[in-house]
């Protein structure tokens, strides 16, 4: 009784089991009123992949700047003991000087000579003075020959007259400072600085003082009458410069004449010639002017 009954049940759930499996594997009928499913759906996933995208690839930036700006950061750690050694270098306007030294048997550079000059403004420049207390006959060799050691010339010395060219002082251009100290010392050390004053000029004071050389003859006396052509007269078989000739008038009432001559030989031969000779009638004197 048992095994019939388990016999009929078994007929029973086969058939439904293939149905079952037949209504699984089924498809729908093509004219199924069933519309089919949109499209949306599947562009809204699309889309979201691509957001999704998106963002992996800014935080893959993200990560990437992070990494560079540790590293920067790690360098900078690295750098800052040597920078913390050497003191920061200012900026400035000037224009940065050349190292002073220069290699063994090479001329000092442009630069270098300049600044030298600029810290010792006295170095090779001329400087000038005028030595007080000499005497009327008193001529440039002397004073070449008194500052001894000073390296002058006689080029170098100018004789300061005044108005009537009488001679007040000497002018004195010295190659340095350190010559014109030395020409202090000299008078000192022969026991002159009480007789000779020797005074600071400038280069002005300088220039203003013709230098005439011992070319130059002075005639004194000249009448008020006499014209250029008598002193040209008086001067004649003397080598004068005739467009030297120059006349004027001193202390109101002397006439005096400046002549020029080639050299200073001709300029003495001319004054003991002509010397206290006669111009209208009137004796003039001579005088070789340095």
């Amino acid at each position: 009784m048992g095994r019939s009954l388990w016999a009929i049940s078994l007929k029973i759930q086969f058939p439904k089991r293939k149905a079952t499996v037949l209504k699984i594997n089924q498809k729908p009928p093509s004219n199924s009123a069933t519309p089919p499913s949109p499209s949306l759906p599947l562009n809204q996933h699309s889309l979201k992949s691509e957001t999704n995208m998106s963002k992996l690839g800014l935080l893959q930036t993200s990560v990437r700047s992070a990494l560079a700006a540790r590293a920067s950061l790690s360098q900078t750690h690295r750098l800052l003991p040597s920078l913390l050694r050497h003191p920061p270098r200012r900026f400035s306007t000037a224009v940065e000087q050349p190292p002073q030294n220069s290699a063994p048997g090479r001329p000092p550079s442009l630069d270098a000579t300049v600044d030298q000059i600029v810290r010792n403004p006295n170095t090779g420049a001329a400087v000038y003075g005028k030595l007080v207390g000499i005497t009327r006959n008193t001529l440039r060799t002397d004073v070449v020959n008194l500052l001894e050691g000073c390296n002058l010339t006689l080029k170098d010395v100018k004789v300061h007259y005044n108005g009537p060219f009488i001679p007040t002082g000497m002018l004195v251009q010295f190659p340095s400072q350190r010559e014109f100290e030395n020409a202090v010392r000299v008078l000192r050390g022969r026991g002159l600085a009480q007789v000779f004053r020797l005074q600071r000029l400038d280069r002005q004071s300088w220039d203003d003082i013709p230098h005439y050389d011992g070319k130059t003859v002075l005639i004194e006396g000249i009448p008020r009458t006499a014209l250029q052509e008598d002193v040209e007269r008086f001067l004649s078989g003397t080598p004068y410069e005739a467009s030297s000739i120059k006349i004027f008038m001193k202390q109101g009432s002397i006439r005096m004449a400046t002549v020029q001559f080639p050299s200073q030989i001709q300029a003495k031969k001319a004054y003991i010639t002509k010397n206290k000779g006669f111009i209208q009638n009137d004796q003039v004197l001579m005088r070789v002017l340095q």
